[in-house]
């Protein structure tokens, strides 16, 4: 049963039968044999079998609720009799920005799960702000102002921004003087980046425009910055080997992105506390203090 009930729980969180024989290490079809057993004892359709996803029942969602329940208290009971209460170990589900996670978390996880061997680490890539409770997720990264209400927000490090050009571009199309100089100038952004927030010797002001390309992905609008077509407000984790190796050259330096709003790690209200979410936390918080890489 204990097992049945993992089955279930992994092909809900993998999102396919495939995925979760890949993390079960089983075939598809022995997934696929193994679920309607399930659901034959049950006596209940748990999922909707599309050619693209599965989508859980009523039945399901509460089934998938009540079982992962089971599981963490099985856990917690096996650790309790190991006497490894109190130590990371077992489900850690983390989500984070995609490029950041890829940039600035995926690098850094071999020597996290080496310290922590224990640990069964789920990582999620998603730009938008998850609702962490509906999703089970246990930390979050977050580039934002101060998290605020039901998050407990861990300061991890500050996000820089700055405006940015290829060199190329400003050979052709000359180097802006100052920010009135922007509005002849092709500007590059992902959708809803406008306005630019700025900070300057003048104080803050608020930067609108059109991107030159139209996209929904901030690497995109990086890319495009790189490749010469316009200027960009560019985080310095997203740009800094490209200022490093001469891609990009920083523009208006005495102008920044708004101050406000940095690198942190949110946990559920309630949640803190958790020994494997403090770990991950603590283990971020020594890699990015008190210079982060990209910024050394």
């Amino acid at each position: 049963m204990h097992e049945d009930y993992n089955l279930f729980v992994t092909i809900v969180e993998a999102g396919s039968l495939s995925a979760a024989g890949r993390r079960l290490r089983i075939s598809p079809a022995m997934v696929s044999k193994r679920l309607a057993r399930l659901e034959a004892r049950l006596g209940a359709t748990l999922v909707h079998r599309t050619t693209r996803r599965l989508l859980l029942t009523d039945v399901g969602q509460g089934f998938y609720e009540d079982a992962s329940h089971i599981l963490d208290a099985v856990r917690t009971a096996e650790a309790r009799v190991a006497g490894r209460v109190g130590q990371p170990g077992g489900r850690l589900r983390v989500s984070a920005p995609t490029s950041f996670g890829r940039m600035h978390v995926a690098p850094y996880l071999r020597a996290f799960l080496d310290r922590y061997p224990r640990i069964e680490l789920s990582l999620d890539l998603d730009d938008g702000f998850v609702d962490l409770l509906g999703e089970r997720i246990d930390v979050a990264i977050r580039i934002a102002t101060q998290p605020e209400g039901s998050l407990v927000a861990h300061p991890l490090a500050e996000n820089r921004r700055i405006l940015c050009a290829a060199p190329g571009y400003l050979a052709a199309q000359g180097t802006p003087a100052s920010l009135a100089d922007l509005g002849r100038h092709r500007l590059l952004a992902a959708d809803h980046q406008f306005p630019w927030r700025l900070e300057g010797p003048g104080g803050p002001v608020a930067l609108d425009g059109v991107s030159a390309v139209r996209t929904n992905s901030s690497e995109v609008a990086r890319e495009l910055t790189i490749a010469g077509l316009g200027i960009a407000l560019r985080s310095t984790w997203d740009v800094g080997p490209a200022l490093r190796d001469g891609s990009l050259v920083r523009i208006l330096p005495e102008i920044s992105g708004a101050t406000d709003v940095a690198i942190y790690a949110v946990q559920p209200r309630g949640t803190a506390g958790a020994p494997n979410a403090d770990a991950f936390v603590d283990h971020f918080r020594t890699l990015f203090s008190p210079v982060p890489p990209w910024d050394k």
